[in-house]
């Protein structure tokens, strides 16, 4: 039984350095699509256009990705 405690590793953190590069990338998008949406005019390109764009991909596509993304590990 105590070989089992000594093979297992504990980790602090389930996330890495590129999981919270990722969900910053992804907030930092979210922030910029706000900012396109609060600019005038109301019915201009920047906010019907680039920010929905800014925030989807922020929302449904880099926070997403940075909470799920695992390194491959070779070793069995």
């Amino acid at each position: 039984m105590s070989n089992l405690k000594t093979k297992t590793e504990k980790k602090i953190l389930p996330l890495e350095k590129q999981n919270y590069i990722l969900i910053a990338i992804g907030l930092l998008l979210i922030a910029l699509g706000y900012i396109a949406l609060a600019q005038e005019p109301w019915d201009g390109f920047m906010p019907l256009t680039v920010s929905p764009i800014l925030l989807i991909t922020g929302y449904c596509v880099f926070v997403p990705i940075g909470i799920l993304w695992r390194k491959k590990n070779n070793s069995k």
